[in-house]
């Protein structure tokens, strides 16, 4: 069985897949890929199922040996890398892939052909930072075993990959007590806070008024846009709590769920308000991409 070592982990890498969901009623939202659209290009790129387990890796790459050959595609933000971006490439027995560290975004991907052998947790190779479900991030030493999951033969580099350069515009529909607020979210910008993680992205700028009274306890989506009493946004990620009383004024569209996982600290945001219809056309033109591959 061919097999990936852990030389060097990176600032933050955890193996995850799309996520695990029908749990919420637990606690536990779904965590999987930070930046879905990455990952999902690249099993498709070495020709794997879309949700195969992957490496995630954040702001600062880590360096893996290949016991045996391998196909693999690095994906996701501009990572400093020993191997191409958005293609796939093939690795001989002993070779060692390097990562240094971003030099746009915040997250890159490491997909290998077959998936990594790892087991699952309710349905669910992901690494659920918050409450421990799925593992841990990646140590020196980890063997992580590569399985054979394939289904298709690998494909041609990607065309037209999508890139983060340090200013995300977010698209977003309105939020359940959007009638709360005025304008007051997409007149300025905001920029992110050094204490964003996986379970929200904390923004600065313009405060939001807060509205009076108190809301009663409510579930909670990925990319709920919630404005806490000091007025300072808060996007909630991919390991958000799964009930929350602030107000929600907006909600980041699916489209633009993979921008949430390339913002760094410092990162410039800026909002947008569109329709229902928009956020349909938008995400059918990103599945529509993904399937060309």
């Amino acid at each position: 069985m061919s097999r990936i070592h852990v030389l060097a982990p990176g600032f933050l890498t955890t193996v995850q897949d799309l996520g695990r969901f029908g749990y919420a009623h637990f606690g536990i939202s779904a965590s999987g890929a930070a930046d879905p659209v990455a990952m999902r290009a690249g099993n498709l790129l070495v020709g794997n199922a879309e949700n195969a387990p992957a490496i995630e890796m954040t702001l600062t790459g880590g360096e893996f040996a290949f016991e045996g050959s391998a196909v693999i595609c690095a994906t996701g933000s501009d990572f400093a890398a020993s191997v191409p971006m958005w293609q796939p490439v093939e690795v001989r027995s002993g070779e060692i892939v390097r990562f240094g560290r971003a030099r746009h975004g915040a997250r890159c991907y490491l997909a290998v052909r077959g998936g990594l052998d790892v087991p699952l947790v309710m349905g669910s190779a992901s690494v659920h930072m918050m409450t421990g479900v799925g593992g841990r991030p990646l140590r020196l030493g980890d063997v992580l075993p590569i399985g054979d999951g394939a289904v298709r033969r690998p494909r041609r580099p990607a065309l037209g990959a999508p890139a983060h350069l340090g200013m995300a515009c977010l698209r977003t529909t309105a939020g359940p007590q959007a009638q709360w607020f005025g304008d007051e979210l997409y007149a300025a910008g905001y920029r992110v806070r050094e204490e964003s993680n996986r379970m929200g992205i904390r923004l600065e700028g313009p405060a939001l008024p807060s509205p009076g009274g108190h809301m009663i306890t409510e579930g909670v989506p990925l990319g709920a846009v919630q404005a806490p009493p000091d007025g300072q946004p808060i996007v909630l990620f991919v390991e958000h709590q799964t009930t929350g009383g602030y107000p929600k004024p907006a909600n980041v569209i699916s489209a633009d769920f993979w921008r949430l996982g390339q913002l760094r600290p410092r990162d410039e945001v800026r909002f947008e308000r569109i329709t229902m219809e928009g956020a349909l056309a938008l995400l059918r033109d990103r599945e529509e991409w993904l399937y060309s591959l």
